[in-house]
C-alpha cells in the first residue's frame, strides 16, 4: 500500500514544472527584448522617431 501511494505521488508530482516554465519565459523575454532593442536602434526608426518628436515639439497649441 505504501508503494502504492508513493508511485502515485511520484507520477503526479510537478515541484520542478514552475522552475522549468519561469527559465523558458525569462529566456522568451530576453530574446525578445534583444529582438526588440534591435528594431528600435535600427536608423530608419531612429530618424522616424526623431521627426516625430521634433515635429510635436515644433506644433503650436491655440
Amino acid at each position: 500500500m505504501f508503494r502504492n501511494s508513493l508511485w502515485r505521488r511520484l507520477v503526479t508530482d510537478d515541484d520542478g514544472m514552475s522552475t522549468a516554465e519561469y527559465a523558458i519565459g525569462t529566456i522568451a523575454a530576453a530574446a525578445f527584448g534583444a529582438l526588440l532593442y534591435t528594431v528600435v536602434t535600427g536608423d530608419n526608426i531612429v530618424s522616424a522617431l526623431t521627426g516625430i518628436i521634433s515635429k510635436a515639439l515644433s506644433t503650436s497649441v491655440g
